[in-house]
């Protein structure tokens, strides 16, 4: 069919190169040159939809994906390949070293997060209430669990709701009622006592905290570094783990039969032997103990991967880690699988196990668009030539 061209419309802002626009069997595009167009109006892209293979026409269009002709639709990027907006599922949103943060702190948080194509998070506690941020179209959906639950001086100061093993059951409905589905537990920590890493609760509070969250319609995960919290709490009818590094062949067996789902935060891992370091001359047994944990990183979660256990990325952002290292946790993942789970376990993936529509017809425009597929070439994940929130181009900053 012919291609009727017609003037360039001033679609684009101020100083953005030329475009032109045509039809194709009188639908309408305009194609636009630059890195970071601005306009108003419906969008197309073509390319691969990742993880499939073959290139899909994309139109978004008040918002949200279109697989039908938008008529006047600016075409913003063929021959690319397109994600759905990334996933970090173990972010802290509000949350810095030394405890909670300001708003203003908080949104630059979000901010580095969506520039690095995090459109969706799942907040794996904060001291900060974030709610805020749902009002605002220009950042990254969360997903909170409330404020982490420990036991007093078992955690780091100021990051949690410390509370004693009697008051567990009601604190974890307090929490339920702060997040969005999700209680986090930390499971473990240093017991000065013992000098090691050691479970904070005991296994008949525990499973009474997870059952009650279940009967308020929450999923619960936990902090757990160690052996026994780790085995305690699936034992326990826990649904997800963060970390994950003692886990057993035994434990891992029963997260992949009932689908417990596990987030290494594999780039925060790195970070053992300096832990490890900093409590060698006051703790020994428990710098041994991150050492050793360590060292079976790698195996454990290969382990976990090839039994089916679901894994998922996450960052650990907030505290130590910085935000906005999605592609690096990606990376990472590639250690214990091909890239199309680890690019999986922060797009796709991660998106149908936390329940929120992906790329289909009718759903929200969170995407990724690259000019090299990353399943070729990871490094690409780092460098999107588009990133689109609720079907608006995020702006270069």
């Amino acid at each position: 069919m012919g291609h009727d061209h017609q003037h360039p419309h001033d679609l684009a802002s101020p100083g953005a190169e030329l475009f032109h626009t045509h039809s194709h069997g009188g639908v309408v595009h305009t194609h636009v040159a630059g890195d970071q167009p601005h306009f108003h109006g419906a969008l197309h892209v073509r390319g691969v939809v990742l993880p499939g293979t073959e290139p899909r026409d994309l139109w978004i269009s008040e918002g949200v994906i279109r697989t039908e002709p938008v008529a006047d639709a600016v075409t913003i990027a063929e021959d690319c390949f397109i994600v759905a907006g990334l996933v970090d599922a173990h972010c802290h949103i509000g949350l810095g070293h030394g405890g909670e943060v300001s708003p203003e702190e908080a949104e630059q948080q979000a901010l580095a997060d969506r520039d690095a194509g995090t459109l969706l998070i799942r907040d794996a506690g904060s001291p900060a209430d974030t709610h805020w941020i749902d009002e605002r179209e220009d950042l990254p959906r969360v997903i909170r669990a409330g404020r982490h639950i420990a036991r007093p001086r078992r955690y780091i100061r100021n990051f949690a709701d410390e509370v004693d093993p009697e008051e567990l059951v009601a604190t974890v409905e307090k929490q339920v009622a702060n997040g969005d589905g999700w209680v986090k537990l930390v499971g473990d920590w240093i017991d000065r006592d013992t000098g090691d890493l050691a479970p904070l609760w005991p296994p008949a509070v525990a499973q009474q905290a997870i059952e009650r969250a279940h009967e308020l319609g929450a999923r619960v995960t936990a902090h757990c570094f160690e052996e026994q919290s780790v085995a305690e709490l699936v034992e326990a009818g826990i649904d997800g783990i963060e970390h994950g590094t003692g886990m057993s062949d035994e434990v891992i067996e029963q997260m992949a039969e009932r689908q417990v789902a596990l987030v290494p935060t594999m780039i925060n891992l790195e970070n053992f032997p300096d832990i490890a370091a900093a409590g060698e001359s006051k703790f020994p047994a428990y710098a041994a103990h991150m050492r050793q944990l360590y060292a079976t990183r790698l195996d454990v979660l290969g382990k976990a991967r090839e039994a089916g256990v679901p894994i998922f990325a996450g960052t650990d952002a907030g505290g130590v880690m910085a935000h906005g290292l999605v592609a690096d946790e990606v990376e990472q993942l590639t250690r214990i699988g091909d890239t199309e789970f680890a690019l999986g376990a922060a797009s796709w993936r991660a998106r149908e196990w936390l329940g929120v529509p992906g790329i289909e017809e009718g759903a929200s425009a969170d995407l990724v668009i690259f000019e090299t597929n990353p399943l070729d070439d990871m490094t690409a994940v780092k460098h999107p030539k588009f990133i689109l929130l609720r079907g608006k181009l995020v702006p270069a900053r």
